[in-house]
């Protein structure tokens, strides 16, 4: 069986997640997705504040068809390290220093890495833009 991981803070679930998802449980038999801890999101990228918590996020991730288990993680360095999988999905937007390092590590340990495209014309912070203007 093959297990396929990815990554991502996943706040206002959108089309564009789930086309992750889809995408990503196509590369293998089993998709782990890892919803980062809003502590971490509110240290690392302060101006872009969650509005679901956590548990939230991860309730709605486990709620999509093509989700076999979610995981919560602080940093990607360390959840591809904790996480039994084949495959490492990621968008094409991860580049931080975080991912090149997790992304050695997997290439190191013989873990195949794909870069999934991004579905053109939404994301969660275009999202919470709209929702300030109306």
């Amino acid at each position: 069986m093959k297990k396929v991981l990815t990554v991502g803070v996943y706040d206002l679930l959108h089309v564009g997640h789930v086309e992750l998802f889809r995408k990503a449980k196509a590369l293998g038999d089993y998709l782990i997705v890892a919803v980062q801890d809003s502590e971490v999101v509110a240290l690392y990228k302060p101006e872009s504040q969650t509005v679901l918590s956590t548990e939230e996020r991860c309730y709605m991730v486990r709620a999509i068809r093509y989700v076999d288990e979610v995981v919560v993680y602080r940093d990607v360095n360390d959840i591809v390290r904790e996480v039994d999988f084949d495959i490492f999905a990621k968008g094409p937007d991860q580049r931080h220093e975080g991912f090149q390092k997790a992304v050695e590590w997997c290439q190191a340990q013989g873990r195949e890495v794909v870069v999934l495209p991004r579905t053109e014309g939404v994301s969660s912070t275009d999202l919470k833009e709209i929702i300030k203007q109306m």
